[in-house]
């Protein structure tokens, strides 16, 4: 594992962190892609996840955004703990969600951060391939970069709530109601992430709206 030290630590809401770090020389990936991190401490380094690089491949540092979860006691809570100048470890590169075409962004929470770098590098695009975003969260506290999403998508943001109604915003889980409601070309790709039981739930309602199994995107495919 390569040992890379943290610049700077960010919050973005009350529980998602952002994490910029030095790069080691001739590494690379692609917009999409992730690694296993552990934090570089002697009680910690056997502890590995893996989060995805929200940086760009060709910007001088890392980025890593990560929603915090204090209650389990494991790596994001002690990832919570460090400061600039403390020492994460990382793996090389691999696989996860990559750009496969114009299509619909589909994330829940955390879901959404395999997305950022995809996004990003599209929108320095002329045409940027992201025909919309929708963003499922279960409150307003827990959104963030709300200011960069629109701007990267081109004002094509809906946002979503489960738990709590807000104004200019959609109430209610990206159910097959709220895919029908809003559903574009079911010929295009969709890319899906988020919780588990919901990328299940809205692959099998996409696959009711007839989107073939190849048009779905994740993290698994």
């Amino acid at each position: 594992m390569k040992s890379i030290t943290i610049q700077k630590i960010e919050s973005l809401n009350h529980n998602v962190r952002r994490i910029v770090t030095e790069k080691p020389d001739e590494y690379t990936f692609k917009p999409g892609q992730a690694t296993l991190v552990a934090v570089d401490q002697e009680e910690m380094r056997e502890e590995k996840r893996p989060f995805t690089f929200t940086s760009l491949p060709e910007e001088a540092h890392l980025e890593f955004t990560i929603k915090i979860y204090p209650d389990h006691e494991g790596v994001t809570a002690a990832i919570d703990r460090l400061q600039e100048g403390d020492n994460l470890l990382i793996e090389d590169p691999w696989g996860a969600i990559t750009f496969q075409g114009p299509g619909t962004f589909i994330a829940g929470g955390a879901g959404l951060t395999p997305f950022l770098a995809i996004l990003r590098n599209q929108a320095k695009k002329p045409d940027s391939g992201v025909n919309r975003l929708f963003f499922s969260n279960h409150t307003e506290k827990d959104l963030f970069l709300r200011k960069e999403l629109e701007e990267v998508t081109d004002g094509n943001l809906l946002l979503t709530f489960t738990k709590e109604e807000v104004p200019g915003a959609e109430h209610g889980r990206i159910d097959l109601e709220f895919l029908k409601k809003h559903g574009e070309d079911s010929g295009q790709t969709f890319y899906v992430c988020g919780p588990p039981e919901m990328v299940e739930d809205v692959s099998r309602n996409l696959k009711k709206m007839r989107v073939t199994s190849e048009k779905i995107v994740t993290e698994e495919s």
